[in-house]
């Protein structure tokens, strides 16, 4: 078993964030933008990933997300390890055309 793989994963952030108000779009938009600015990368409109060196590390990444959370909203984290990110399917189009997922930025390739 390559250990290497389990060493490095991706926090993995999905959400439902009610839009109705103003208010609620306000917030919905700040979220996305903060995760962006914490270095998320948007993998589907409601679905973000950021990769984490360690399972370790991800938790200050969680206590950082649960100081951003909106009041109003369902928001689910889940790490997964570099493997079975890289065994995840990503198929846009009809038919379905499989592509890649995306690659882990080459600053966190070094760890």
């Amino acid at each position: 078993m390559d250990t290497e793989k389990y060493k490095m994963g991706w926090l993995i952030v999905a959400f439902d964030l009610p839009v109705l108000t103003p208010a609620q779009r306000k917030a919905a938009t700040d979220f996305r933008k903060y995760l962006l600015d914490d270095g998320y990368l948007m993998v589907q409109f409601s679905v973000y990933a950021r990769p984490c060196v360690s399972f370790a590390r991800q938790e200050t990444h969680i206590e950082r997300l649960k100081k951003a959370i909106p009041p109003e909203g369902s928001i689910r984290a889940i790490f997964v390890t570099r493997a079975q990110w890289e065994r995840s399917f990503v198929m846009t189009g009809s038919p379905a055309a499989p592509t890649n997922p995306e690659e882990i930025p080459e600053q966190m390739q070094f760890w």
